[in-house]
């Protein structure tokens, strides 16, 4: 039987497609797509014209791939996250794409996300007994969850996402040191209920989530071994020092220059900059000194909650 997973994520949208075979399942197509349904329009709680217009081009792709593997209608599952949560016209864009594409979208909460992120990361094998603070920085919203490989204690999703991020402070390129202070007092001011829980539950260990922490670990790789990573590994564990060697490089250059690092895609060019800032605002303000990452996100935690 096949299943496929839509993330319709702020900057990204993600395909999925497996088949159930007696150990669990086969990956059969897997892509990711720049969207960009936040751009222009994330900070004013609106998805732009041009931002359906790019959304309904990547889903029309989609829906031909999905055609292509004949997934049935019933087995896929599409799943809105922060920008298409908090747009003012969100009934008028899931009106559409189910017109032109015959996708139907969920929206789902902030909360479901950040389970259905930890279940994804636990699946990637990026979890143990010690107790992880679960990152993911999405495009419109950053979701942080505690918790271990046996339980979550404690999960929030917040509307500072990438994309917000970079509309807001990164007025120059490269990054200024003013805006970078700016970005950690924001930080400070949005992310008190998380100081609170990180007081209470102590973590040793900092899990990054995909995007920026997947490409993070695309540098390293090639900086060290000049070649990418074997992409059936689904978890790492990244030195602290090389994650430092990399944020120097990515505030201090401008989006040409940041092209051109071994490892760079096109897709977290500039989304990185800010996630980066948020990381190293994470591990220093909480004293955390190890940093792991898992492949796996959201698309991998909805089909394990599938059975």
């Amino acid at each position: 039987m096949k299943q496929a997973i839509i993330d319709l994520g702020t900057n990204t949208f993600h395909l999925l497609i497996v088949e159930k075979n007696d150990t669990g399942y086969k990956t059969l197509f897997r892509e990711s797509r720049p969207a960009k349904i936040g751009q222009a329009g994330i900070n004013q709680g609106i998805i732009t014209e041009e931002g359906i217009g790019r959304a309904l081009t990547v889903l029309t792709y989609f829906r031909h791939v999905l055609d292509e593997h004949r997934v049935a209608p019933e087995q896929v599952i599409a799943t809105g996250t922060s920008a298409i949560r908090v747009a003012r016209n969100q009934q008028e864009f899931i009106r559409r794409v189910e017109q032109e594409t015959g996708i139907r979208i969920q929206v789902i909460s902030g909360d479901q996300e950040a389970e259905y992120i930890y279940k994804g990361v636990r699946a990637a094998g990026s979890l143990d007994n010690t107790t992880a603070l679960v990152i993911d920085i999405g495009g419109g919203s950053v979701e942080f969850i505690l918790g271990n490989q046996e339980r979550i204690f404690w999960k929030q999703s917040f509307e500072i996402g990438g994309q917000r991020l970079r509309e807001r402070f990164m007025t120059s390129d490269p990054i200024g040191p003013a805006s970078i202070r700016r970005l950690h007092d924001y930080f400070q001011e949005q992310l008190l209920p998380l100081a609170n829980a990180i007081h209470q539950y102590h973590p040793a260990v900092l899990v990054g989530s995909s995007g920026s922490f997947d490409t993070l670990v695309d540098m390293w790789f090639m900086h060290e071994q000049g070649r990418l990573p074997d992409p059936k590994q689904s978890a790492f564990t990244l030195p602290v020092e090389e994650f430092y060697r990399a944020y120097e490089l990515l505030v201090t250059r401008n989006h040409a220059e940041r092209m051109q690092i071994p490892g760079m895609i096109e897709l977290r060019v500039d989304m990185i900059v800010v996630a980066v800032c948020l990381i190293d605002y994470v591990l220093k303000t909480y004293a955390i000194s190890q940093i792991r990452t898992s492949t796996y996100s959201l698309k991998e935690g909805v089909l394990s909650s599938l059975g």
